[in-house]
């Protein structure tokens, strides 16, 4: 099979030659069509949400607090990941 090509493509430079340039320009369009943005936004979206219950137990906190958060956040469209930290305080 690869000695037939090879065979092919001594004996046939024009259309070789053909096909590199009508690779190198499809490259060439390719690139110049490439919509490009100055400063492209790479950051993933993050919120922190902290909540202060002072002179709480942990446990309070996450009853009154935590849980309650957890349900209200855990509705927004899109979200990937949720995390809660519960502590004293």
């Amino acid at each position: 099979m690869i000695k037939r090509l090879v065979h092919f493509a001594l004996h046939q430079p024009m259309f070789v030659g053909l096909m590199a340039v009508l690779f190198i320009a499809g490259g060439i369009v390719a690139f110049k069509t490439l919509p490009i943005e100055a400063f492209p936004d790479v950051s993933d979206i993050q919120v922190n949400v902290i909540a202060l219950y002072p002179g709480r137990a942990p446990e309070e906190v996450e009853k009154q607090v935590t849980i309650p958060l957890e349900i209200a956040l855990s509705g927004i469209p899109h979200q990937v990941r949720l995390f809660s930290h519960t502590q004293f305080g």
